[in-house]
């Protein structure tokens, strides 16, 4: 059906001399696996080769040395005993060898019509174009499958593949699938820091001459730094993200400006005993990177110099981990701090016992159905400075969408991406599922900012925004800023700065280990 919908649960083997890749060798098309050895004495564990390792077990499916594109586990035929026909059996005494023999003559003509398909994509009417994607539970990205369909006109069609939840997943999924060099991965959602790590490995096609010409049109400067690497565009925004400030207009006339204010509010408003916390991401992960991503450029700082060889952070770094630590020891500080991330952030600030929140778009909407008393008094401003005189730089997200460089149709794939990211489909995507568009002329549109209250807002982050460093080793760097600053009050800002940039130059050069 076109913009088909699937669910991303299935393992894969890992792809063979002559297959099709992860995801593409269940069909008609797919080589039959290969029987096993021959049985070893009873009790002894089987030795069979998977992917590039040898696994080594006595059940079916256990545990794989080798690159898999199923998180690991072996499934479809590193399980199976026997081979097509029940080739590799023994045939045990007594048996009739004529009926082994007649069942295969009976079997291949069924096998003949499946098989003389094979020649492209196996199977009748357009090709299609699979895009991985995260799990949108909007409808948004389902809706943008089905409109581009539409739009083809019968030259491809579109299948929206739900990748796991957690980015962590998401990654590690295409990663393995792609270093499989899996041919069904066409159009993929990439989060913004993964474009340098994917680029490096030579799994994504750059974009170049129309193609690029067309998806820089129009397109905020900020989010397109994202897809950017080695001054190559290699994926296109397809939604962004930033954070605001959000606050109760009950407890403050003003929102604060500053973190000074901010926390200097927070106090007063403890001392009277009314809901004071700042409700923030504290925990040992992303999130916490980001907070300090956004302090530090803040701060007029960065954390990579820009050549991205060495760590910069410096002063700013260290006024930001004081900042972090500041919040962290102050009564504005939720005592969940050290284990918060966005969405216990979102339940603090609707039970009612914050005052501020640092958060993203999709609060708004959360808070108006969650608790529609409290609704009526949530407010939104800039994020906070670290000083008055500049303006604050909060670290932007989304999703950018990539070409996958094993893809079978590489030029449906590219004009499927331009279309999933267009006009029609932002919109959807930022009033149906709260993403931020990418494409600067939605925030002039009344229509839009009528559905998107805090469109202008949103803007004016963006066009102030910051990018997290731009590296292939990004997710080391990630790891050692938010192993180094967690739990917040424990947080020495000279020597957690020092800790964190030696680690990090460890981490670019690929020598120590990651905490």
């Amino acid at each position: 059906m076109p913009g088909e919908v699937r669910e991303d649960t299935t393992r894969r083997p890992p792809v063979r001399a002559g297959g099709r890749g992860p995801g593409a060798s269940a069909g008609p098309c797919a080589l039959p696996p290969p029987p096993p050895p021959p049985r070893s004495e009873p009790g002894r564990a089987r030795e069979r080769r998977s992917g590039r390792g040898i696994r080594r077990g006595s059940e079916p499916g256990g545990p794989s040395t080798g690159t898999r594109g199923d998180g690991g586990r072996g499934s479809g035929h590193g399980g199976r005993r026997g081979g097509p026909l029940g080739a590799g059996r023994r045939i045990r005494p007594g048996r009739p060898r004529g009926l082994r023999g007649l069942r295969a003559l009976l079997v291949l003509p069924l096998l003949a019509s499946p098989l003389a398909a094979c020649g492209s994509d196996a199977q009748a009417g357009p090709p299609t174009v699979n895009w991985y994607n995260f799990p949108d539970d909007s409808g948004a990205l389902e809706a943008a499958a089905r409109n581009c369909t539409r739009d083809a006109e019968g030259r491809y069609r579109i299948v929206y593949h739900k990748l796991p939840r957690t980015a962590d997943g998401q990654r590690q999924q295409l990663v393995r699938r792609l270093a499989a060099e899996d041919t069904a991965i066409d159009v993929m959602g990439l989060d913004v820091t993964w474009a340098p790590e994917f680029a490096e490995a030579g799994w994504i096609l750059p974009w170049t001459g129309e193609l690029r010409r067309r998806a820089e049109e129009g397109t905020l400067e900020v989010p397109l730094r994202t897809g950017t690497w080695k001054n190559r565009l290699y994926a296109v925004p397809y939604n962004t993200n930033t954070q605001l400030l959000w606050y109760r207009a009950d407890l403050v006339d003003e929102p604060p400006r500053t973190w000074a204010e901010m926390l200097t509010a927070a106090r007063r408003l403890a001392a009277e005993g009314k809901p004071h916390y700042v409700e923030v991401q504290g925990a040992q992960y992303e999130g916490l990177t980001v907070w300090f991503n956004t302090l530090v450029a803040s701060a007029g700082g960065s954390i990579l110099n820009a050549a991205a060889t060495a760590p910069a952070l410096g002063p700013p770094a260290v006024r930001a981990a004081g900042i972090m630590r500041d919040l962290a020891t102050s009564p504005a500080a939720d005592p969940s701090l050290p284990n918060q991330m966005e969405d216990q952030n979102r339940l603090a600030m609707e039970s009612g016992t914050a005052a501020f929140q640092l958060n993203y778009p999709f609060v708004h909407p959360s808070m108006k159905a969650n608790n529609p008393e409290l609704f009526r008094h949530l407010r939104w401003a800039p994020y906070p400075r670290v000083d008055a005189s500049r303006p604050a730089r909060p670290t932007i997200g989304g999703i950018d969408l990539a070409v996958g460089a094993y893809s079978r149709h590489p030029g449906l794939a590219f004009e499927a991406a331009l279309c999933l990211r267009n006009r029609e489909n932002q919109i959807a995507a930022a009033v149906d599922g709260g993403l931020p568009p990418t494409l600067r002329e939605l925030y002039s549109d009344p229509e839009f900012v009528r559905d998107y209250p805090f469109a202008d807002a949103i803007y004016q982050a963006l066009e102030n925004a910051s990018v997290r460093p731009q590296t292939p080793a990004y997710q080391n760097v990630s790891i050692v800023i938010a192993h180094t600053l967690s739990p917040p009050a424990a947080i020495d800002p000279r020597r957690s700065v020092e800790t964190i940039a030696g680690q990090i130059e460890d981490a670019l050069q690929s020598k120590g280990l990651i905490p």
